[in-house]
């Protein structure tokens, strides 16, 4: 379960004479003085590895997990169905020891699984090319956005209000280091003020970020905002859920430079938050600018269809001036459980999870603003989450949900003028019709 190293004052001793130390604190002399704990940490007694082990079983078992409650939650990590075939083939030790395919002539496997994944990934979102995925959603937005920054004139990136908080947090941090001023577009009805966007887009932009189905869960009407941004030489940058692309436009058709996103949805498990991957795809013209890497296909010296790394912009692998990232991780095992989980459904399958997620959304919705406790909040229309509002307590709600076997909905700190709190709610395709009305049952009945 886990690696149990004890350490006697014996193997102490000889592991400081190898290093040719005479104490501990002279293993941690490089630290500075000032940033040291001081003291010792507080851990107890020492134990046996059966008790470390119980300890540890003890700890875990006091998170809850989606197999325990039903889950209504999304707000960027989203508990859909993931066929059993994913979780066989992933396990595979060959997929599942193997690391970043620094030698290309011994990776070919490795190198193949995300050559189909880039492949996928550019299909999906109708963009020409792909990278060989980044950290999360998140950090794919920021990366976009520095891509910008590094090759539009202008010192302004204009962000929609309407992207997850989070993404936001990661993107103003970094334009902060790199001297780019992030302007956040407001919202009308929930969605981009496109009469906004207007006004404030200008030739000191150099990019311009939306996201759909936006963190509200709304749907995003994108047309025509590539075209604003390249009239003041920007770029515009897509953040979307990939599950929704089996249902709406893709970011090829609304003529998007860069497409990004979060990726745990395609077949990764919630993991009490990570890990996760990120997904980049871009139009050919920005190919050699995208960061982290890229695998090529080629033929080898006997003909024979072969994969390589193609192209790299890491500065592990070139000159430090030409780099465009210090990427180190392509999360390769995520990446895969998204390649083989996008095999399994194919293009058909994606939909119906797409169709079947807002379906069901629309009605939990529906069912929910029927018991009187709720109030709709935007007039748009969402996917798989939806913005509700009411005047009881929705923290107190979510308690007395989870009592009853429900994770509820995600309270959203901005509450309304009127002081009402806002709760969102997600509904994906795993979720059954008992459990919807299981859920707007308990909603009726319970004290909040």
């Amino acid at each position: 379960m886990f690696p149990y190293i004890p350490n006697t004052d014996q193997d102490v001793k000889v592991m400081l004479e190898r290093l040719g130390l005479d104490s501990l604190e002279a293993l941690f002399s490089d630290i500075p003085e000032e940033v040291r704990f001081k003291g010792r940490l507080n851990l107890g007694t020492p134990l046996s590895e059966t008790e470390v082990a119980k300890k540890l079983k003890a700890l875990s078992n006091k998170n809850v997990a989606t197999d325990a409650l039903v889950c209504f939650r999304g707000a960027g990590a989203y508990d859909h169905s993931i066929p059993a075939i994913v979780k066989h083939l992933v396990s595979r030790s060959e997929f599942y020891t193997a690391y970043t395919p620094y030698q290309p002539e011994i990776s070919q496997g490795t190198l193949q699984a995300i050559f189909e994944y880039q492949t996928m990934i550019a299909e999906v979102t109708g963009m020409d090319v792909a990278n060989a995925s980044m950290y999360d959603g998140a950090s794919a937005t920021a990366e976009a956005a520095m891509l910008a920054a590094a090759n539009q004139k202008g010192d302004t990136l204009l962000l929609s209000s309407t992207v997850h908080p989070d993404v936001k947090a990661v993107v103003e941090t970094y334009m902060r280091f790199y001297g780019v001023t992030v302007k956040e577009i407001p919202a009308a009805d929930g969605a981009t003020d496109r009469k906004a966007l207007e006004e404030m887009i200008s030739a000191d932009t150099v990019g311009v970020i939306v996201q759909t189905p936006n963190f509200y869960g709304i749907v995003e009407e994108c047309t025509g905002y590539a075209d604003l941004a390249h009239a003041n030489k920007a770029l515009f940058i897509m953040n979307v859920d990939p599950i929704s692309l089996g249902l709406l436009k893709t970011p090829g058709e609304y003529g998007a430079d860069i497409a990004v996103g979060e990726g745990q949805v395609l077949g990764n498990a919630l993991n009490f938050g990570g890990p996760y991957l990120g997904f980049m795809a871009a139009t050919n013209k920005h190919l050699r600018k995208l960061p982290g890497r890229i695998v090529g296909q080629t033929v080898d010296l006997d003909g024979k269809r072969a994969f390589t790394l193609t192209l790299q912009a890491r500065e592990q692998h070139i000159r430090r001036e030409k780099a465009t990232s210090n990427i180190c991780s392509n999360q390769a095992l995520n990446a895969l459980i998204a390649t083989i989980y996008m095999a399994a459904l194919g293009k058909r399958g994606l939909r119906e999870v797409a169709e079947q997620s807002a379906q069901k959304a629309y009605y939990a919705y529906k069912g929910l603003l029927a018991t009187g406790k709720f109030r709709s909040v935007y007039s748009q229309p969402f996917f798989r989450e939806f913005l509700l509002e009411t005047d009881g307590d929705a923290e107190a709600l979510n308690a007395a949900l989870r009592e009853k076997g429900f994770l509820g909905g995600y309270v959203v700190k901005d509450a309304s003028e009127n002081g009402a709190s806002r709760i969102l709610f997600c509904v994906t395709e795993k979720r059954t019709k008992d459990e919807i009305d299981g859920l707007i049952e308990a909603v009726e009945v319970l004290a909040w």
